[in-house]
């Protein structure tokens, strides 16, 4: 019962309990395939005990031909669970890659991944332990007290001598992940830190070269993999020092068991055939906690990657869109908007409450620091630390099909962020068959032209366009992306960043343009000029709503006049249209 809970309760769990019935028949092989293993045993004892004695050559052929036979069935056996492993370890894999990768970004989006590859090694990890080793010393352990039954039945010292042998292997394996654990966890904790301090260094590598900081950053990331070193190698050396324990307790009972069934044969207790079959039977007895502790590093590191993927997909479950709008006006109303982060007492947005009209441009002003940026990223409904609504046509964000909401968002970061493909897939969102969509959105931002002066046009892959490409250029083709198939909603983090006086005509020449088409724009700006494309200024200041004014002809002549005015009562400065 306690076990089905689990199983009801945890994400992971329920997956897992889908495969019962593989498991089932893998132990039902595991069954035939344990049985058949006395079958050395038999053979040895008929042909001491049987053939020897009676030195008929046809007892041999028989006894022969029926032990290769069982040596077939057994064969077929364990071939038959290793197959029904392998194929559920490939549906395992496809049942649960989607969840993790979608938890996997949820967490990046969040900031909580400090390794976001972590998730997917983690996955491996446990699809390859339940497809080796490790499960089928799992489901051959309980065979053991079968073994050493037998081996009461041959002698009781037999018997006794097969439980202590027995208890001593498992004594060795849980003091050996005594003892191995944590430095198993101490190391993998500092490999994640290595690896996770050189994506982040790579990821600025030409900031990094041209600074000069590379001498800075490899005596860090050198003293992170000394450590690396130090505990690989403390793990190792208890590693290597159990396994010689254990090495030696299994030859030392081969040897003693064979003493031992030479005396009892000498004395005549037991025939020279059980003889050598009980030091067989003991070789299979101790066999699955043999495979248990070699494989203990194994199931400890399985361990620790099912406790990370389960913490992962129970922190960010998949999301149950109540709302699949059937059509999108771009109506955006903020309802007591508060913004946080780890590690910050003061919320970057403080309560905001405001209503913004489908179909209008706003442009967004304020000093640095004043949480634009952190506006832009709740419009969209990527900002993890949220309370109040962002409601969208009177919905929540978070209660839309981002699958279906998707197409009806155009977002241009701050920071553009290109993807390893082309340019036209980039452009498209890596949406097949938009070739035509594709191309109008690189016309209306006004790089259709300088695309094709590319080495391959729209086929150019980024990583040969990104030392061809400047900052502006860049951006723009953010642009033309945020702008593919032309969402009802978009918004734009300082989309001016890099671009030049031609670039800018065109950026206004886009937003003009989305208005004519009665599309909701936000544009974060810093450059008073760009405003002439906005129908209302909203202005933060110290993550508050200071001002939100329409922008008349007067004040598109005077831009000066723009500046922001204290408001006394900022939560209802949504009221101030």
């Amino acid at each position: 019962m306690k076990n089905a809970a689990f199983f009801e309760r945890s994400a992971l769990g329920r997956t897992l309990a889908r495969f019962r019935r593989e498991l089932a028949w893998v132990a039902v092989f595991s069954m035939f395939a344990n049985l058949l293993m006395l079958t050395p045993t038999i053979y040895m004892m008929q042909v001491y005990d049987r053939v020897m004695v009676s030195g008929s050559e046809y007892t041999l052929a028989a006894v022969s031909l029926i032990t290769v036979m069982l040596f077939l069935v057994m064969a077929f056996a364990e071939w038959a669970r290793s197959r029904l492993l392998v194929r559920a370890g490939a549906r395992f894999d496809e049942a649960l890659n989607g969840e993790v990768f979608d938890a996997s970004f949820e967490s990046s989006l969040n900031g909580a991944n400090r390794s976001p590859l972590q998730a997917f090694g983690d996955l491996t990890n446990l699809r390859q332990f339940l497809t080796g080793n490790g499960t089928f010393a799992l489901v051959d352990l309980p065979w053991t007290p079968v073994y050493i039954a037998v081996m009461f039945l041959m002698h009781p010292w037999l018997g006794w001598t097969s439980i202590a042998f027995a208890v001593v292997m498992l004594v060795l394996a849980i003091v050996g992940n005594r003892i191995a654990a944590p430095g198993y966890k101490k190391v993998n904790d500092v490999q994640m830190e290595s690896t996770g301090y050189l994506q982040s260094k790579l990821r600025n590598a030409e900031t990094a070269h041209a600074l000069g900081m590379l001498d800075n950053l490899r005596r860090h990331w050198l003293a992170i993999q000394q450590r690396l070193v130090q505990v690989q190698g403390e793990a190792a050396e208890r590693t290597h020092r159990m396994q010689a324990i254990t090495k030696y307790v299994q030859y030392s009972q081969q040897s003693l068991m064979l003493a031992l069934g030479a005396l009892l044969a000498i004395d005549g207790q037991i025939s020279a055939g059980a003889m050598i079959a009980a030091n067989a039977l003991m070789g299979n007895a101790l066999r699955p906690i043999s495979l248990v502790v070699q494989t203990w590093k194994q199931f400890v590191d399985t361990r620790q990657s099912y406790a990370r993927l389960e913490k992962l997909l129970e922190d960010h479950p998949a999301r149950e869109a109540t709302h699949v709008g059937d059509e999108v006006r771009g109506q955006l109303t903020l309802r007591q908007l508060q913004a946080t982060a780890p590690g910050r007492e003061l919320p970057i947005l403080k309560g905001l409450d405001v209503e913004f009209r489908a179909g209008e441009v706003v442009a967004i002003l304020g000093p640095s620091g004043a949480g634009k940026s952190t506006l832009a990223r709740c419009l969209v409904g990527i900002w993890p630390d949220v309370s109040g609504q962002v409601l969208l046509d009177g919905h929540p964000l978070q209660e839309w099909s981002r699958e279906a909401l998707g197409p009806h968002i155009g977002y241009l970061p701050q920071d553009i962020e290109l993807f390893d493909g082309t340019i036209a897939e980039n452009i498209a969102r890596f949406q097949p068959d938009r070739s035509e969509q594709v191309i109008e959105a690189a016309k209306r931002t006004g790089i259709h032209e300088m695309i094709l002066r590319l080495p391959k046009g729209y086929d150019t892959p980024m990583g040969e366009a990104g030392g061809m490409l400047s900052g502006g250029q860049r951006q723009r083709i953010g642009l033309a992306r945020a702008i593919l198939g032309d969402p009802e909603l978009v918004v734009l983090d300082e989309p001016n960043a890099n671009l030049d006086d031609a670039g800018e005509q065109a950026l206004v020449r886009t937003v003009r343009e989305l208005k004519n088409r009665g599309r909701t724009v936000f544009m974060i700006v810093h450059q008073q000029h760009l405003l002439a494309a906005a129908d209302r200024a909203l202005f933060l200041e110290n993550g508050q709503i200071t001002r939100f004014l329409p922008l008349v002809a007067q004040n598109q002549a005077n831009p000066g006049a723009l500046a922001p005015v204290p408001n006394p009562n900022p939560a209802r400065a949504g009221q101030n249209n």
